[in-house]
């Protein structure tokens, strides 16, 4: 640069000879700023200071991938038109040449309509989208800790949620019945990147077949006719703007919102969580008692596990005969409020209640393959069942591993995946309640100080996490000398170490 600028000078000064006086030799330059005097009378004013720009600070990633999601509900109708943003960071540590999304609402025959799909601002039409998987190729590799924004706008037409496959053993959620419309994972999203592959499992007839990451959501939601406009359960915290209403979450896996012209609201306060049950009108005192057996469960579990992390909670009564855990947010069956519930905590609907709310901790803050390790959430769930009777009905333990464990005489290896449960009733005996047993001899053979200790460090080190089995029996023998591994022959097929 000052060489450039010393060749411009004296080009000059040779110039100047025929037109004005001699011009002197330009003077070393000490520093980036150059002065130049003349003999003659003219005057020149000095050359600019030279420095270089400094390259920009670059912006981390951020922690976790963002969903911003403006939504209109067309209740009557049964059709939900979407504007999507996801900003996500390649945290995989390796360059991505693809993106796979999970669309759940694709599985049903003319369910998802794409209007448009752009990459960083620019038009994307390379990508297939086959069932509820949607593959999007990159132009250019996705490098570590580098940043890309999708943006898609939708449609979706919700199917009759009645309307299941009749090889379906388990109702849809997604949908519309005559009393409520479920909008459970109805967003594309990006599935986890793990081992050197996209996570994205085949539906199956029971169990969960999707895994998540941590995300955070803003959901601005506005109702096609605001005059009528339905009540709404949602998993994040509700902020009321001019013409809509926008729902916040963080670090959560999911984000479900189920509506309703006919629900009825109770709520109450542990600390600063907000719990709300969402019932039908004949099902006040079951809605009650629901709301009342999560409020406990909450503050039970966040003594003996470590803290809910979320403001809010909803309870939602669904319109069909089916429990479901998702962010700040699950649903419970519909016959629990009624001929089940007897008044007493000795029912389904209190213990149902308590496990739901246990995948706050268990799916919720420790993420895992549902499909294929399905009892790291589900057995510590069916166990958390007990934890909250001993804490405040102890009376009632015998009746609980009588009437919700051993009643279906549970066996089979804890660890089958879902695809291997030969049914419903054979998986949910192995993957749940054998693992409540192995819980419980686990617990009885290591003592309940180490035990809870486990617990609540493996809930710490996992916390935002997708663990696997060899993460849960990793942190386990840090916190026991006692062998155990004879249990784990009994209760697994394959033997962790």
């Amino acid at each position: 640069m000052h060489n450039k600028i010393k060749s411009s000078l004296l080009a000059f000064c040779l110039l100047s000879i025929s037109l004005l006086s001699a011009c002197s030799a330009i003077a070393p330059e000490p520093t980036a700023t150059a002065t130049v005097t003349q003999t003659s009378t003219a005057t020149f004013t000095p050359l600019p200071t030279i420095t270089a720009t400094p390259s920009p600070t670059p912006i981390p990633a951020p922690e976790r991938a963002a969903y911003t999601l403006n939504t209109t509900v067309d209740y009557d109708a049964h059709i939900v038109t979407v504007d999507e943003t996801i900003v996500y960071p390649n945290h995989t540590g390796e360059r991505l040449n693809e993106l796979v999304l999970a669309v759940e609402p694709n599985l049903w025959a003319g369910g998802f309509t794409l209007a448009s799909l752009s990459i960083d601002g620019t038009p994307n039409t390379t990508y297939t989208l086959t069932d509820q998987r949607l593959n999007l190729a990159l132009t250019e590799f996705l490098q570590p800790e580098q940043i890309i924004t999708l943006k898609l706008q939708y449609t979706l037409t919700l199917p009759l949620a009645e309307q299941a496959d009749p090889n379906d053993s388990r109702p849809r959620i997604y949908g519309y019945t005559k009393s409520q419309m479920n909008l459970t994972n109805w967003y594309p999203f990006i599935v986890p990147y793990i081992n050197g592959g996209w996570v994205l499992h085949d539906p199956w007839y029971y169990g969960e077949h999707l895994v998540y990451d941590s995300a955070d959501y803003e959901v601005n939601l506005k109702f096609a006719d605001p005059a009528s406009a339905p009540v709404v359960a949602a998993s994040g915290y509700a902020e009321a703007q001019a013409d809509f209403t926008r729902y916040t979450i963080t670090a959560a896996r999911t984000f479900a919102l189920s509506i309703s012209r006919e629900f009825q609201v109770s709520s109450t306060q542990v600390g600063d969580v907000t719990l709300s049950s969402y019932y039908f009108p004949l099902s006040v005192v079951g809605g009650k008692a629901a709301l009342k057996a999560s409020a406990e469960a909450l503050q039970v579990y966040s003594q003996r596990f470590g803290p809910y992390t979320h403001k809010t909670l909803a309870i939602v009564m669904g319109d069909f005969n089916d429990g479901m855990e998702y962010s700040a947010f699950f649903y419970l069956s519909r016959d629990f409020y009624g001929g089940l519930y007897d008044g007493t905590p000795a029912n389904y609907l209190t213990f149902v209640a308590a496990h739901e709310t246990s995948h706050q901790w268990w799916f919720e803050q420790v993420g895992n393959d549902q499909a294929q390790q399905p009892w790291l959430d589900e057995t510590l769930a069916t166990y958390s069942e007990r934890v909250y009777y001993e804490a405040l009905y102890p009376d009632l333990l015998s009746w609980w591993w009588t009437y919700r464990i051993d009643y279906y005489h549970p066996q089979g290896f804890t660890d089958i995946p879902i695809y291997d449960g030969q049914g419903f009733r054979p998986y949910t005996n192995a993957a749940y309640f054998q693992g409540a047993h192995f819980l419980e001899a686990l617990r009885a053979r290591i003592g309940d100080e180490a035990f809870f200790a486990f617990l609540q460090d493996y809930l710490a080190q996992s916390r935002g996490k997708i663990v696997n089995a060899d993460d849960f029996f990793r942190i386990l023998k840090t916190h026991t000398s006692t062998d155990y591994s004879d249990l784990v022959r009994q209760y697994f097929q394959n033997i962790y170490q």
